[in-house]
């Protein structure tokens, strides 16, 4: 197509497919009837979001409350409409000007160019007709990128968590709190007024759910669907991937839809004497419009509160999907998923192998064999290449910036004149991520291994070079055989099913039957006469023996506090052992949610972020399996093993340096005693301190190991600050307790 002006013709290679996009520069163009709106519309349009926001935060520190509180509320609820509403305009004003599209394919030269503009003005008519019915001229306007940015950072929710503090709505403020700190984990503050609203009356758990949930759905899909492989439930595994996949697609579109309909502003003059005509100022709009488009892939694969987006998210759910698929025995399945992959990347040597495999599987069946990839991705893939290779032709011949949010980007799509310079990037990125993989783990845990044991009788039976890894040590003779005798049978008297999980007869498998006791239950029980009181008491101090000896051994800087106590005990179920491959507890982090495939660990919820020594002390060894076993971040390599015995103690830092899971218990009962600490105070188990006050109460004693008691502050919210700061410099903490499920080692 010529675009020309000041006889100076700019060539743009637009496909019949792509032209739609010039419709912006009409929609921008066009007149609109009207005048500007402020925080209201007598009218019942949707008006400005900003100023609703604006006015709300003015509120705010005029500390009228009540005022603040609605506004924050109308912009937020406002920017949604919005949103909403241009969505529906844009998929009413699709098939606008398609009568228009038979000229395309007879007329040729300027004519042929005069039905194009014909019809991308008629979609820009639709929808700038769709869009005045329901929202004002000034909320058509583009929002500034302050704005933008805190909504992106989700900072309306900052504001709202302090003005429902003093409101006294406390269940509303630890809402806007929990879904500020989702996206923002680094926050300091908020991370501690979420500790203290689930210690306030009034306050439930379902306070606890993001508010921003329905735009993070492929995140929990995607989430669900590892657990489920973790568990080999591959046909909820291939559910949960196909879910995931298609949800991801339904994401990409809402935001490229977004693109193409929201305003936009003109690019700049960037001719000579500042004229570029209509035609240029058209092919810039155009071109920003795609490269907005195709930022979405980058938008989507990033999850809430970080910076970096998943590479090849898409590509990586598709080689899930075909595996779990090919697991599942659905073969027809996975070798549409795995030549849906091959479109991304299709001389990939893994990839082509499997196809093989699959297709020697499948026989004879013959329509399996000319199975093809699905269409959602073909069309996918397809847009994708057709919008690089224009916006690569901006970058060569109209100076224009683009970069590509792409790994698989075929080499053939980038200009012979761009190529030298694309080939050295991905160069730098394949050596940064060669050498991330090379790296060595360092722990910055603040622990330093190799102090004093300080008790007679135990020794060091495993330590960080025999464990192979970081802040990892066995200690045997913890315990005797006489104590572990006692533990054994309070154990068999007073642990229930399902103990932390809602009575479920296992957490992480349904081959084995899991039990669980608190020190506070234990003690509660021999008040009543249902157990004996020493055999509580020895429970408890179990654990201060165990604090002792790691606070020493891993040199801790400062006070252990215990963080929570459980005696658990796995048992396999009689008669389901046949052929199982599944883990007794899938391999994971203590302190954050391990991603293998990017070997990343992240800071946030549901993981407990303030644990952070981990330990176990092991009661007896009659079954089979229930090995403790460390791996890299990859979850696949396993790096030492630990078989358990009555007083073996093990105790690690819960960081990503390491990974840890439990072999199958395929035969008898494995019971152990786990334990976690926290370094900070306001983290304590406060049911360990509640058993403690009881027997203080009957005049007991109990042996402690002189930890300081701190009474915080309760109830005092901070004041609320830009997404931008919340002591990004600190350690991110995370949330603390979660109830309902203990992750027990």
């Amino acid at each position: 197509m010529a675009l020309c002006a000041n006889h100076n013709s700019v060539y743009v290679a637009l496909h019949i497919s792509l032209i739609h996009s010039l419709f912006s520069f009409f929609y921008l163009t066009s007149p609109v009837a009207g005048s500007g709106s402020s925080a209201g519309s007598a009218s019942g349009l949707i008006t400005s979001y900003d100023v609703l926001y604006y006015t709300g935060v003015r509120a705010y520190f005029s500390e009228e409350w009540e005022k603040a509180a609605e506004l924050l509320e109308k912009s937020m609820s406002t920017r949604e409409a919005l949103f909403r509403t241009r969505r529906q305009c844009h998929k009413e004003c699709v098939p606008a000007g398609y009568d228009r599209l038979p000229k395309l394919d007879t007329e040729k030269g300027n004519v042929w160019d005069l039905w194009a503009v014909d019809w991308v003005q008629r979609r820009a008519e639709c929808v700038r007709f769709c869009l005045g019915r329901a929202v004002t001229p000034a909320g058509q306007l583009p929002v500034s990128a302050d704005i933008e940015y805190e909504f992106s950072t989700r900072n309306p929710y900052n504001f709202l968590q302090v003005v429902y503090w003093k409101l006294g709505k406390v269940q509303k403020a630890a809402s806007a709190a929990h879904t500020f700190f989702v996206a923002n984990p680094s926050h300091l503050e908020m991370r501690n007024n979420i500790e203290k609203y689930r210690r306030m009356e009034g306050v439930t758990e379902d306070a606890f759910q993001d508010r921003e949930m329905e735009t993070e759905k492929h995140w929990a899909l995607y989430d669900s669907a590892l657990t489920s492989e973790a568990s080999s439930d591959w046909t909820h595994a291939v559910e949960k991937w196909m879910a995931c996949v298609h949800e991801t697609l339904r994401q990409t579109d809402e935001c490229r839809a977004q693109c193409e309909v929201a305003s936009q502003r003109l690019p700049e003059n960037r001719g000579e004497d500042g004229m570029d005509g209509v035609f240029e100022k058209a092919a810039a709009l155009s071109l920003s419009l795609l490269s907005c488009q195709q930022a979405c892939v980058t938008q989507v694969a990033t999850r809430p509160g970080r910076i970096s987006a998943q590479e090849d998210f898409l590509p990586t759910q598709l080689e899930h999907l075909h595996i779990a698929q090919f697991k599942a025995g659905d073969l027809g399945g996975a070798v549409r998923s795995l030549r849906s992959l091959l479109l991304f990347y299709p001389s990939d040597k893994d990839s082509l192998s499997n196809l093989e495999l699959y297709t020697e599987t499948l026989g004879g069946d013959t329509e399996a064999h000319g199975t093809k990839p699905s269409q959602e991705i073909a069309r996918y893939v397809s847009r994708s290449l057709q919008e690089k290779k224009l916006l690569y032709f901006g970058m060569e011949n109209l100076n224009f910036n683009f970069t590509d949010p792409d790994l698989w980007t075929p080499e053939e799509v980038v200009p012979e004149l761009l190529r030298d310079t694309w080939r050295a990037e991905k160069e730098v990125l394949n050596e940064k991520l060669k050498a991330g993989e090379k790296e060595v783990e360092m722990d910055d845990s603040g622990f330093y291994a190799g102090g004093p044991v300080p008790q007679v009788g135990v020794t060091i039976s495993m330590d960080d070079n025999s464990l192979n890894g970081t802040n990892r040590v066995v200690l045997d003779g913890v315990l005797d055989q006489k104590e572990c005798n006692t533990v054994l049978r309070l154990a068999t008297a007073a642990a229930s099913t399902g103990d932390g999980y809602r009575g479920r007869r296992s957490p992480h498998t349904p081959h084995e039957k899991f039990e669980g006791l608190t020190v506070l239950r234990a003690v509660k029980l021999a008040q009543d006469g249902m157990v004996n009181q020493s055999d509580a008491k020895l429970l408890h101090e179990m654990g201060e023996r165990v604090r002792t000896l790691l606070h020493s051994y891993f040199r801790s800087p400062s006070g252990l506090h215990f963080s929570y106590t459980h005696l658990v005990c796995r048992s396999a179920i009689t008669g389901d052992q046949e052929g199982r491959l599944d883990l007794s507890h899938p391999v994971h982090v203590d302190n954050c949610l391990l991603e293998p495939e990017t070997r990343q660990c992240w800071r946030e919820p549901p993981a407990f972020t303030h644990r952070d020594l981990s330990a176990v002390l092991y009661l007896n060894d009659d079954f089979d399996g229930g090995e403790l076993f460390f791996t890299d971040r990859d979850a696949k390599t396993v790096t030492a093993r630990v078989k358990p015995t009555c007083g073996r103690l093990v105790g690690f830092s819960s960081g990503p340096v390491n990974p840890h899971g439990v072999t199958a218990v395929t035969a008898g009962r494995r019971c152990a005693l786990a334990l976690w600490f926290t370094k900070e105070k306001h983290h304590r188990d406060m049911e360990r301190e509640e058993a403690e006050a009881l027997w203080a109460a009957d005049g007991q004693s109990v042996m402690k190991g002189g930890e300081v008691k701190e009474e915080g502050r309760e109830g005092t919210a901070a004041p609320a600050r830009s997404g931008r700061s919340g002591s990004q410099s600190s350690r991110s903490r995370g949330r603390g307790r979660v109830t309902g499920g203990k992750d027990e080692l």
